[in-house]
């Protein structure tokens, strides 16, 4: 593959990769569009809504909790760019939050009741403020999350970032697929199974997956396939004795994810011609107990431009939060915790089975 650059140099030849799939926004695709997919979406012949869903399990209308996680997404740029992406990430996509943002985040941050940051990108790590952020964070007593996609801890500019992220007490969130090769490199590209195991190799020698609460190493997993996962405790039991017999390697805690008909993943049920069953799937399978652990009641969700939305997977289909408070830097606690959260189809991805949400499972 061709080296992405731009005027800032933001990824050389050699960072790019491993790479599944290029962007949609990369290849023209029209799913590209966020209201292209919200169309798609909205199309199927299915007698399926959610709002109607969440009636029927007397949980209407869906109203936000206390804040607890402020997530900020750094950016859509990436090193590598996975066929299951919901967020569309990759090497050619230059989007990245500016100083000037992250400073309103952390004015925001000081008003509201949020005790945890949670960094997403992309690859947050490539965002030349995130040390920074980070740090700033920690100094507001913050509990920060990372969310690594593993193989950026490899590139040599990052070759200290296990032990620094160590040192700031920062809760690091690994996205692996699959414990085995062929599952990990069907979705994230061929080599990225090998890299996975050595940045985590890396992070067991920093200190990180070992017990301790200040160095905690959380992977996340997900199908590769159209399908829920199984159950997230025994999926966890399973995963850790895998890895320590074929690898060496310790980690924390699994997180399950059911994959979300968003982006990258929602082109691939298209092509594979599996978007009207696995949607189907996803409303036979919803959880009314599922909807009170939802991220979007207890998380509020800032797009590298400062936009705001109820939930990361809102946020990929550009349906904000709106109103005064629709933007970062004029974010209003109180307003906020009035208003109700927006919903669509999509939503029955982390109502289904034992539900999902950035913190895995919700039941």
């Amino acid at each position: 593959m061709a080296p992405f650059t731009s005027s800032l140099a933001l990824l050389s030849a050699g960072e790019v990769g491993p790479n599944a799939a290029r962007s949609l926004k990369g290849r023209g695709s029209p799913l590209a569009s966020p209201a292209a997919q919200v169309e798609l979406l909205e199309s199927l012949p299915l007698e399926a809504d959610f709002e109607a869903a969440l009636r029927q399990a007397k949980q209407a209308p869906l109203r936000p909790s206390r804040l607890e996680v402020l997530q900020i997404n750094l950016g859509r740029l990436c090193n590598m760019a996975c066929r299951h992406c919901h967020v569309d990430a990759g090497p050619d996509r230059l989007e990245q939050m500016d100083r000037a943002t992250v400073d309103f985040c952390l004015f925001a941050l000081d008003r509201t009741t949020a005790h945890t940051v949670d960094i997403t990108g992309g690859a947050p790590e490539l965002n030349p403020h995130f040390r920074t952020l980070v740090e700033q964070c920690v100094v507001r007593g913050k509990h920060v999350i990372d969310r690594c996609n593993l193989t950026v801890l490899l590139l040599p500019r990052f070759a200290d970032l296990p032990q620094w992220l160590g040192e700031h007490g920062v809760e690091l969130i690994c996205s692996l697929p699959h414990p085995r090769r062929p599952g990990t490199d069907a979705q994230r590209g061929d080599g990225a199974f090998e890299k996975s195991v050595e940045a985590l190799r890396r992070l067991n020698q920093a200190g990180y997956g070992k017990g301790n609460g200040r160095r905690r190493l959380t992977l996340m997993m997900n199908p590769v396939g159209a399908f829920l996962p199984g159950g997230q405790a025994s999926l966890e039991r399973e995963w850790k004795a895998a890895l320590l017999r074929r690898h060496g390697i310790t980690f924390d805690r699994l997180l399950a994810l059911n994959n979300m008909p968003v982006g990258r993943f929602l082109e691939w049920l298209v092509e594979t011609q599996n978007l009207e069953e696995y949607l189907a799937h996803l409303v036979s399978a919803f959880n009314g107990s599922a909807v009170p652990g939802l991220m979007c009641r207890s998380s509020l969700s800032v797009a590298h431009d400062g936009t705001l939305y109820d939930c990361d997977f809102n946020q990929m289909l550009e349906l904000p939060i709106g109103g005064p408070s629709g933007h970062v830097r004029a974010l209003d606690p109180k307003e906020l915790a009035s208003r109700a959260v927006r919903v669509g189809r999509h939503c029955f991805g982390c109502t289904a089975g034992a539900g999902s949400s950035c913190g895995g499972s919700t039941v």
